[in-house]
Order: C-alpha cells, then structure tokens, then sequence
C-alpha cells in the first residue's frame, strides 16, 4: 500500500468550518479539489497535525474509510485579503506546512440513532480509538460522516494526548484507555475479538517505522522541548510499538466497558 501523500499548494480560502477550538477551514488547492484545511496555527499547533496524521495512516492502512490526506502549503501572501482578523492572524502563523482532508461534499454526520453501523466496521473503528488514544468520537461529537450511504471517519486531531505532557508517553503507551466507555460505536461493537486478531497481526514494527518517518521535519521543531526532530519521531515510533505489544490491555477495558452497555 503507497502510505505517502500528495503536496498541494492552497490557492482559495473558501469558509471557516467554526466546530471545536482549532477553527479549521473549506479551501481549494492547486489540483483543483477541495479540502478541510486544519492548520499549525491553531489550538494545539503541530501536535494536533501530527496526530491527525498518524491517526489517518494507520487508519488507511488498516483499510478504514478515511478522506485523502494531503499536505497543504500556504505561502506567505495567502489570506492578506481576509477581512476577518481572527482568520487573518490564523492564515498568518500557519504559513508553511499544513493538513487538509478531502472534502466529503454533501456529507451528513452519523446519527447513532438514525443510521446503522455493522458489527465488524463498528469494532475495528472502536480498536482504532483505543490503540491511538482517541478521546473524541463520542455521542457528542462522533466525528464520523455519512457519504454516498458509506460511514467515512475525520478528525483524528485529539489523539496520541500524551503528547502535550510528554513526559510519561511510557506509561501512558500501556495504560488501557478507560474513555473508550463513551464512545460512540462501542454498544455496536460485538467482534473486538476477531478485530483484535486481524489488526495486531497487520501492524508491526517496519510499518509504524514508515508512517512515523514520514512526519514533516518543518512540524518537529518544538521550542519547548530540548531534543531533536529524529528524537521526537522515535518517541512516537517506541509509543506505537509498546502501544501494539500491549494491545490486549486496551481491547480488555474495551470488552469491559461494552459489557455495561449491553
């Protein structure tokens, strides 16, 4: 499976999409497509990209329906137009490198209510969260689309939370993810087990290696932190694999936490 992405350079900001904090936006790039822009200068910054990142490849390679990611430039000028001055400030500290996720036109969010999920999609989705420590695909906000009567997941920018302390990803690799209790595919979520057997014999070591590497060096320089680009990688590299060794501890406290629903 080809794992790399395409570079487009943005030419029009299109709409602000004004849900959650990191103000992401509609806006059409060089190759004439339209994409969800999420920006380095938003929120969390980088560390929001490089989780939005991590979790769209695993997710593609794992064959989840996951939009195309593709990294976006900005170039100096963009945005100078903008009337907005919040979107001004925005376009302006996110100059550089970007991520954008093909949009999805005419897309609906899933409604647990009202559309289905079948069992097998709804475990391996639920696995997903639980390996990369995905705390926002809850009833409240499920992050999930509906398009052309397919489920597509978005939005994997809250993951790998470790990251904003850093200091204890050892501990936080093998610790069993107790939020998987709210989210919102776990009642429909009957085959972990099977789903457990397919994807800790899927990923491996060399795989995680390639996903890792591919993180832009332009969103590894971390003021806050002493340690190099390469440094940081591994750290997210030996996260996933102690992760993966230790997948059993999260499945268990998924299994759990879906017998108090059903």
């Amino acid at each position: 499976m080809n794992l790399s992405l395409r570079t487009v350079n943005v030419t029009r900001y299109i709409t602000p999409l004004r849900e959650g904090g990191s103000l992401p936006a509609l806006a059409e790039a060089d190759d004439d497509f339209k994409y969800v822009l999420k920006f380095r200068g938003a929120g969390h910054g980088v560390k929001a990209l490089i989780a939005e990142f991590l979790g769209g490849q695993i997710a593609k390679y794992l064959d989840l329906p996951v939009p195309e990611l593709v990294f976006a430039k900005l170039d100096e000028a963009f945005g100078r137009t903008e009337a907005d001055e919040e979107i001004q400030d925005l376009l302006k500290f996110s100059q550089g490198l970007n991520l954008g996720l093909h949009f999805l036109s005419g897309a609906l969010t899933y409604d647990a209510a009202a559309n289905d999920c079948d069992a097998l999609l709804a475990s391996k989705i639920v696995w997903l969260d639980a390996f990369i420590t995905n705390v926002d695909r809850t009833f409240k906000n499920t992050n999930l689309l509906i398009w052309k009567k397919e489920l597509w997941l978005i939005d994997h920018g809250a993951s790998f939370y470790f990251h904003h302390s850093w200091t204890n990803w050892e501990t936080a690799a093998k610790t069993p993810f107790a939020l998987i209790k709210d989210h919102v595919l776990l009642p429909k979520a009957s085959k972990m087990e099977e789903v457990h057997q397919l994807f800790t014999s899927k990923l491996n070591a060399t795989i995680l290696k390639e996903i890792v590497n591919q993180i832009p060096e332009d969103w590894l320089q971390w003021e806050e932190l002493s340690i190099s680009p390469d440094e940081i990688k591994e750290i997210y590299f030996q996260f996933l694999c102690l992760r993966l060794e230790n997948a059993k501890l999260f499945l268990k406290q998924a299994q759990d936490a879906r017998k108090t629903l059903i």
